[in-house]
C-alpha cells in the first residue's frame, strides 16, 4: 500500500506540472532565504565564539569612557598610575596597557590613515588576549625604537598602498622613518589588517600626548574569584581618581563579557532575520495548502471512485499529506542545494574583500534540519485538505460535477 501511494503521488504531482512548480518554487524561497541567513548567523557564532579560550578567559579590560577606539584627549585616557593601581589589586596576576593613534603613513608618495597600536611587545598578556601571529619576519621586542609590524593586508597589492610591502621597507609616519620588521597573519577583518604596531615606549616620540597615557589596560586575574576582582579594581581606580561610586569615568569589564554584549546584538539580529524567513515560509505555507485545495476539489470523483472499491478515510488523508510532503522534501532539497551555492559563492566574495571573519558555516544539521523543516511546512499545509479530501462521502464524490 505504501509503494502504491508513493508512485500515486508523484503521478499526480507530475500531471500537474505548473502547479507543482511553481508551489516548490515558493516553498524554495523561503527555505533559501532561512539557509542563507543561519550559515551567516552560524558562522558569527563560530567567530565569536573562537574567543572564549582558556587564553582569553582570565582577561579584563579597562577602558576610559568616552574614548571609543582612539581618545580624543588626556582627560579621555588611563595613565601609567591607573596601571599601577591595577597591577596591585588582590587577584590581579598582571596588567599591561594599550596605546591607540590616528597614524598618518607615508610611502613613494602615497597617503594613508590607519590605527597605530603601541604595546608592550614582549608581555604575553597582548598575544594571549589578541591572539594574532607573524606570519612574516620577527615579533617587536622592548629594543625595538623605530620599527613596526604591519597588518596582513600590507603584504597585498592595490590593498593599501598601490605595491606591497616587504620586510626592511621604509615608512613615514609624522615625518619619521620607521622600518617594517614583520608581518601579522590575516586576522579577516580589513580594519585589524590594516593596523601597525609599534613600541609603547617610542610611540611618545610620535605623539607626545600619549605618553605614558593608554586607551586600554588589559589585566590577567583570578578566574575562581573574577566578580570580585573586577569590583576590586573599580574601587581602587575610583580612590586614586577621586571619584564616587557612580561617577566612574572608565569601564572595567571581563572579556566573556564584551563577547556577550556581541552575542546578544548577534541574537538580536538573528531573530529579526529569522522571523523575515519564516514570514516567507508562511507565505509558501498558505501557497501550498491552495495547491492541495484545488487538488482535492479536482479529484472528488476520483475519491469517491477509490472509496467505492474499499479504500478507508485513512488511506485517503495518507495519500493527500504524502503529496504535500513531498512537495515540501523537493522544495527543500532544492533550497538547500541553491542556498548552499549562493552562500558559498558570497564567502568567496568576501574572502576577497578581506571579510573573512564574516565567512559562513554549514553544520550538517543545518542542511537536514532545513529539508526537515521544507517536510514539515509541506505536511502542515496539506493536513486540512488532507482531512477534508478523506470525509467525502463516496457517493456525493461520485455524482460531483
Amino acid at each position: 500500500m505504501i509503494n502504491a501511494t508513493v508512485k500515486y503521488s508523484i503521478k499526480n504531482i507530475s500531471k500537474r506540472k505548473l502547479r507543482s512548480f511553481l508551489t516548490v518554487v515558493s516553498i524554495s524561497i523561503g527555505i533559501i532565504t532561512i539557509f542563507i541567513f543561519l550559515s551567516f548567523s552560524l558562522g558569527l557564532y563560530n567567530y565569536v565564539n573562537s574567543f572564549l579560550s582558556e587564553s582569553s578567559a582570565d582577561k579584563v579590560t579597562i577602558s576610559p569612557k568616552g574614548g571609543g577606539a582612539v581618545a580624543l584627549d588626556s582627560v579621555f585616557k588611563l595613565t601609567v598610575s591607573d596601571l599601577k593601581e591595577i597591577q596591585k589589586t588582590s587577584g590581579v596576576y598582571d596588567a599591561t596597557g594599550l596605546a591607540y593613534e590616528v597614524a598618518e603613513v607615508n610611502l613613494r608618495g602615497e597617503k594613508k590613515y590607519t590605527f597605530l597600536i603601541g604595546e608592550d611587545p614582549e608581555e604575553s598578556i597582548v598575544k594571549e588576549f589578541t591572539n594574532v601571529k607573524i606570519l612574516k619576519g620577527r615579533e617587536l621586542t622592548r629594543s625595538d625604537q623605530g620599527n613596526i609590524v604591519l597588518g596582513y593586508n600590507y603584504l597585498l597589492d592595490n590593498k593599501i598602498f598601490s605595491k606591497a610591502l616587504d620586510l626592511n621597507d621604509v615608512v613615514k609616519i609624522n615625518n619619521k622613518s620607521l622600518r617594517v620588521i614583520g608581518f601579522y597573519e590575516p586576522l579577516g577583518n580589513p580594519q585589524d589588517d590594516s593596523q601597525i604596531y609599534m613600541n609603547i615606549d617610542y610611540i611618545g616620540e610620535l605623539y607626545p600626548d600619549s605618553k605614558d597615557n593608554y586607551n586600554m589596560i588589559i589585566a590577567r586575574v583570578d578566574t575562581d574569584s573574577m566578580d570580585i576582582v573586577i569590583e576590586n579594581i573599580e574601587k581602587n581606580l575610583r580612590k586614586s581618581r577621586g571619584l564616587e561610586k557612580g561617577d566612574e569615568d572608565f569601564y572595567v569589564a571581563s572579556f566573556e563579557d564584551l563577547l556577550s554584549q556581541y552575542t546578544s546584538i548577534l541574537n538580536a539580529i538573528m531573530g529579526f532575520i529569522v522571523l523575515i524567513a519564516l514570514i516567507s515560509v508562511l507565505v509558501s505555507a498558505i501557497n501550498t495548502s491552495n495547491t492541495m485545495i484545488t487538488s482535492v476539489l479536482e479529484r472528488i470523483k476520483e475519491i469517491g471512485t477509490m472509496k467505492a472499491i474499499g479504500a478507508r478515510n485513512s488511506q485517503i488523508f495518507n495519500i493527500f499529506l504524502f503529496e504535500s510532503a513531498l512537495l515540501g522534501f523537493i522544495s527543500g532539497v532544492i533550497g538547500v542545494l541553491i542556498g548552499f551555492v549562493l552562500v558559498f559563492i558570497g564567502e568567496q566574495i568576501l574572502i576577497q574583500l578581506g571579510w573573512s571573519f564574516l565567512k559562513p558555516a554549514y553544520p550538517w544539521y543545518l542542511f537536514i534540519g532545513c529539508i526537515l523543516f521544507a517536510i514539515m511546512t509541506g505536511s502542515v499545509s496539506g493536513l486540512v485538505p488532507a482531512i477534508n479530501a478523506s470525509r467525502k462521502n463516496p457517493v456525493e464524490s461520485l455524482r460531483y460535477e
